[in-house]
């Protein structure tokens, strides 16, 4: 069992106090600890003058971690939970913290983030550089219910050749731990002879569909099969469908708890925030909670 705590990253906004109850149930079902971290941000022009770096305030004496244990101060559904205060840059400090961490859970936008913004930069670079599993919740006007009403459904977007098993695998323990379905979601290219027949996916008519669709769906199941065993009683669904892979994941959203994609660091430019086009995304669009699960490099 894996003894790390789960990480909320809050700042005093509404849409980080959905993701702590987001990471307040993750702790629950894992039997670990929450640790709830504050970034005490540092201001912008600070970086540019001579003198110390202003330090967080001392322990007990942080406004936003006040602020949420009052919101938890009846809660008895509660595992153990401690609070700790950073300061410095949160796209820089959490990432730091991943290694310390079994899961890292933050809302798609912070208290600083334009109202039109559909994700925050802190919740990018974290996603994008976290050595563990990232979770982001989207905020209450894009994310549906499922916080509230879960739909019993866990989503992984599974690219057969490319998907790793770090991300098959955290896909399957999640709908163990829930007792949901795991819709797993896998797209092929639409062939060629249907490129003209532009808006509209291939249908049964096309001599090249089904022998796409069925060889897909061979090495999807092949794919799955070693994992199965130690996953039993895991319901999978299997979804074959012709196109894009974001905009099939995205649709899958809407009623699922949470989307399981994974990010490669073989894909990433040194200091860059590049996930790969679908983890991107589903990212920005998704209606639930995205788990970004990291792939070392061997």
């Amino acid at each position: 069992m894996n003894n790390l705590p789960v990480v909320a990253a809050v700042d005093g906004s509404g849409h980080s106090l959905r993701a702590l109850e987001w990471a307040l149930d993750a702790a629950t079902r894992r039997e670990t600890e929450l640790l709830v971290v504050h970034v005490w941000v540092w201001p912008p022009q600070v970086t540019s003058l001579p003198e110390p770096m202003p330090e967080a305030p001392p322990p007990g004496q942080d406004p936003v971690l006040d602020w949420v244990k009052e919101q938890l101060h009846d809660r008895r559904d509660l595992p153990e939970v401690r609070y700790t205060t950073m300061s410095g840059s949160p796209a820089a400090v959490l990432p730091e913290m991943a290694p310390q961490a079994q899961l890292m859970v933050l809302g798609s936008r912070g208290r600083g983030g334009f109202a039109s913004l559909l994700l925050g930069s802190n919740s990018r670079a974290t996603a994008a550089r976290a050595a563990c599993p990232v979770v982001v919740v989207p905020h209450k006007e894009r994310g549906g219910g499922a916080l509230a009403e879960p739909y019993g459904r866990v989503v992984l977007g599974l690219e057969t050749s490319e998907t790793a098993a770090p991300v098959v695998e955290f896909a399957l323990a999640e709908a163990r731990r829930r007792g949901a379905v795991l819709q797993v979601v896998t797209t092929h290219p639409v062939p060629f002879s249907s490129m003209s027949m532009l808006g509209n996916y291939p249908d049964a008519t096309d001599p090249e569909g089904p022998e796409i669709a069925r060889v897909t769906a061979d090495a999807q199941r092949d794919r799955l099969r070693p994992y199965l065993e130690r996953y039993e009683g895991v319901v999978v669904e299997y979804t074959i469908a012709p196109g894009d892979a974001a905009g099939r994941l995205v649709a899958a959203s809407e009623t699922a708890d949470v989307v399981v994609v994974g990010r490669h660091r073989r894909r990433m430019h040194p200091g860059g925030l590049a996930m790969g086009s679908v983890t991107n995304a589903v990212l920005l669009h998704s209606q639930c909670p995205v788990a970004v699960v990291p792939v070392t490099e061997r």
